[in-house]
């Protein structure tokens, strides 16, 4: 399988697994969220070793190696983004399997299993951006919505959607279901290297608030802050975000 391939299977087959454990009956609420964790982290760990055992691996469930800042590939992996949606038996959560090379985001999937099987957006499929909404709709945290988000909202005359996870918004913004995901506020690697692959490929706007690109596989995952957006849109957004200060 090509990077791409491997990405998408694995994200989707770890999708598959997270239904099993959730339909199994067997936990509920945050204990339903940690036995996901620990059981799609399980399968992706080993299996990008088995697969790619010469790169490096990051994974929010698994312990860090500073092995992996010698290594020019690195698989970023978070085997449930919104663990606590996936908990509540929401639909916006997430699997996410990028791959980062020489520190940028170059391939990526990202599974949305709680929307159906099968449902992996990919950096090697992309497909066509529908039109821009006169209105912008803004993803915003559900219950942490980001200053800056509301602000530039605001001034853009557009409107809030709250949504769960990182990569259920980045998502949302690729299906045509919104135009903007703007936030700051404490976010790590893995929140967003599958997510800004995949968007990227798509032709959407990735880069931090500031507008600096956005740099993987550092000593220090902490990555803070994100902008994803249509295109015609990020220039505005970026300018509106730089005069708040």
């Amino acid at each position: 399988m090509t990077d791409a391939e491997l990405a998408a299977h694995l994200a989707e087959v770890a999708g598959r697994i997270l239904i099993e454990v959730r339909a199994s009956a067997m936990f509920e609420g945050k204990a339903l969220g940690s036995a996901g964790d620990a059981t799609a982290n399980e399968f992706l760990c080993h299996a990008i070793r088995a697969a790619r055992g010469d790169d490096g691996l990051l994974s929010e469930e698994e312990k860090d190696s500073t092995e992996r800042l010698g290594k020019e590939r690195v698989w970023i992996v978070d085997p449930v983004d919104g663990t606590r949606e996936y908990g509540e038996q929401r639909s916006d959560w997430a699997v996410h399997v990028g791959l980062s090379i020489g520190g940028e985001a170059k391939v990526g999937a990202v599974a949305l299993p709680g929307l159906g099987s099968g449902m992996v957006l990919r950096s090697d499929r992309p497909t066509p951006l529908g039109p821009v909404a006169a209105r912008p709709r803004f993803l915003v945290s559900r219950s942490r919505p980001a200053r800056e988000a509301e602000e530039v909202c605001a001034g853009m005359g557009g409107e809030l959607v709250p949504m769960g996870s990182a990569g259920a918004k980045a998502m949302a913004v690729v299906r045509g279901d919104a135009e903007i995901y703007l936030h700051s506020g404490g976010q790590y690697e893995w929140d967003s290297c599958a997510p800004v692959a995949v968007a990227a490929a798509h032709g959407l706007h990735c880069s931090r608030i500031d507008g600096s690109p956005i740099r993987y596989n550092n000593a220090d995952t902490y990555l803070p802050d994100l902008l994803i957006c249509r295109a015609e849109l990020a220039d505005e957004v970026l300018r509106r975000v730089a005069a708040l200060g």
